[in-house]
């Protein structure tokens, strides 16, 4: 009988070992996000699936809190209002669900933060190219090659692999992350 829960604990720990090699991109996506929250921004995320979910654990990490009470910091999910994703994707197809909220919401002091365990999603690169016309910085979390989003963020870290279930603990482990350096350096705990 295969040992599923020892492969995937193996997997993982071989998936978030490898993510030491990415620190100095880390610290610039963090000093990203200071950066716009200390300008007065907000922190607008957005995923699809797994990575839906992703995308709402930082934005309700950062608008409740990580580590301790602090005041609330700004942050939207894009993937957050069920009534305005049919809306969007109702009158101007799917694909402009998140590129859609961007033109509407964004401004330079931003920071789009996406999720994407292949980087293929159409929403995610168009959302990403939306940002760029705005002037509003971004950010992507990507998996295995990084997809057709690879190259279209300001800053993009890739988590290398091709399992989606391993990528997205990564994220996870990377929001987290990101949201202890928020907090330090922000010194809100």
């Amino acid at each position: 009988m295969e040992d599923i829960l020892g492969r995937f604990v193996a997997e993982s720990c071989r998936t978030l070992q490898s993510l030491t090699g990415q620190r100095v991109v880390f610290e610039a996506i963090a000093a990203a996000a200071v950066t716009s929250l200390r300008e007065g921004g907000k922190i607008l995320t957005c995923g699809n699936g797994g990575s839906a979910a992703d995308a709402l654990h930082l934005a309700e990490e950062l608008l409740g809190r990580y580590r301790g009470n602090r005041r609330p910091l700004a942050a939207v999910s894009l993937n957050g209002d069920p009534t305005l994703l049919t809306c969007i994707g109702n009158d101007y197809g799917f694909d402009q669900v998140f590129a859609r909220q961007v033109e509407g919401l964004a401004d330079r002091r931003d920071l789009l933060v996406v999720f994407t365990s292949s980087g293929n999603s159409a929403n995610i690169v168009l959302a990403l190219e939306a940002a760029r016309r705005k002037g509003c910085k971004s950010v992507a979390f990507l998996g295995k090659d990084g997809g057709a989003a690879k190259g279209k963020a300001d800053l993009e870290l890739i988590v290398a692999g091709t399992e989606t279930g391993r990528i997205q603990e990564a994220h996870t482990l990377l929001l987290h992350a990101l949201l202890e350096t928020i907090e330090r350096d922000l010194k809100l705990s």
